[in-house]
């Protein structure tokens, strides 16, 4: 059993994966003098380049059906993210989503937001790298299990919602100077 958990934990694509995921909540956590363009340029590499890894990780069961894995991230840190990501888009952060379960009974735009979706998917990560790189096998198999799982269930499908909003704001190619006539509610539609 121990040695079928190996593969697993330390296969290369679940090492490619851990690599990704430390990249992507160090990044998060050293925003300190990032602008928007140079968040949004990272984010939009740094995301496809998640997904793909993370769609490539081995099929895992959890080992230790009891015990949880514990959690890293506090509400604290948490939110501490979130506002360093919002302050820095501020005005662009939020977006409409469309892959809501209650979007098909809704008559009005449902927003979500961008600092929200990336804390999301931080949180998910950082949980997981925090167990992993203790280097205890069955917790390292059980953490990986329950980031693949709520991958599946939750922060993958926050990871594509959100992507499609930052390459908005990358490739928007309207440009907006005090001599245009559009409203600022116009310019929300393009969202």
């Amino acid at each position: 059993m121990e040695e079928q958990l190996k593969e697993i934990v330390y296969s290369r694509n679940t090492i490619e994966f851990v690599t990704v995921a430390v990249q992507y909540c160090d990044f998060l956590e050293n925003l300190e003098s990032t602008t928007e363009d140079e968040l949004t340029d990272k984010l939009t590499k740094l995301l496809p380049l998640l997904y793909l890894k993370t769609a490539l990780v081995p099929e895992t069961e959890m080992v230790n059906d009891e015990d949880e894995p514990e959690v890293a991230v506090t509400e604290t840190s948490y939110n501490y993210i979130m506002s360093k990501i919002y302050d820095i888009y501020l005005n662009n952060d939020t977006y409409l989503e469309v892959f809501m379960q209650d979007m098909k009974y809704s008559d009005s735009p449902i927003a979500a937001s961008i600092s929200e979706d990336l804390a999301d998917i931080y949180q998910d990560l950082k949980n997981f790298a925090a167990i992993f790189e203790r280097g205890i096998t069955e917790n390292m198999n059980d953490a990986l299990y329950v980031c693949m799982e709520n991958f599946k269930t939750y922060w993958g499908q926050k990871l594509v919602n959100v992507l499609r909003a930052l390459h908005s704001l990358k490739y928007n190619t309207i440009e907006m100077s005090s001599d245009d006539e559009e409203s600022p509610d116009e310019i929300d539609e393009l969202w």
